[in-house]
């Protein structure tokens, strides 16, 4: 595996796969913060929080497919600078992104709870589905947002994200992610491993403040 690093700023996403990269960094390095830019020192700019990663990969999803990805940084989950539900959101938008997962936090030590967001079969195989599309943003309002990426079997895996301060019921509808509004699918939740039914058209979800509800719809 070839990992390229000179992040991203000789746009490696042109190049990389040309030049036998498998990975290619697509922004400078991530900081445990849920958002927001900080430089390193006075005149050196800058880290970047979890949200600024995200939104400099999302527009590059064109260019990730099956041997050749782009790579927005390790994971920061359990290295403390971070909530359990943001990094839960982190994980998540790294698996719907097709990213390189990489623990940046002390195995050795971490807490079940960190534990059980590393280790979740589900989302993990979301990162690693064959068909290797980087999944995207489909729907922005404000602080909510849906994300959507096509699977090998047809279906979608979809995040409803809440960037906000307080909770928000939030609407994803079949044609946001690519499907008739008369399909009826079956949704599921990844994090609560748990099967919610058919839903024709639309699903909504309540999704607390910086958190993510994760699903798969299937029809």
């Amino acid at each position: 595996v070839l990992s390229i690093c000179e992040w991203g700023s000789h746009q490696p996403w042109l190049w990389a796969k040309e030049a036998g990269g498998n990975l290619w960094r697509t922004t400078g390095d991530i900081q445990d913060r849920w958002a927001g830019k900080k430089e390193w020192s006075p005149g050196n700019c800058c880290s970047n929080g979890m949200l600024d990663i995200v939104d400099e990969n999302e527009l590059l999803y064109s260019y990730a497919g099956p041997g050749h990805w782009n790579d927005p940084d390790m994971l920061e989950v359990g290295n403390g600078g971070m909530t359990t539900t943001e990094y839960r959101s982190h994980f998540s938008l790294w698996a719907l992104m097709a990213a390189p997962l990489i623990a940046g936090n002390d195995l050795r030590s971490m807490t079940p709870e960190i534990h059980d967001i590393l280790t979740n079969k589900e989302v993990i195989a979301i990162d690693q589905d064959p068909l290797g599309r980087q999944g995207r943003r489909v729907w922005k309002d404000g602080d909510l947002e849906i994300w959507s990426k096509q699977l090998q079997d047809g279906s979608r895996a979809v995040i409803v994200l809440n960037r906000g301060a307080s909770s928000h019921d939030i609407t994803a509808t079949w044609e946001q992610i690519g499907y008739p509004g008369h399909l009826s699918a079956a949704v599921r939740d990844l994090w609560a491993h748990k099967d919610l039914g058919k839903f024709t058209g639309k699903f909504s979800a309540p999704v607390e403040s910086h958190s993510v509800v994760m699903l798969t719809i299937r029809p």
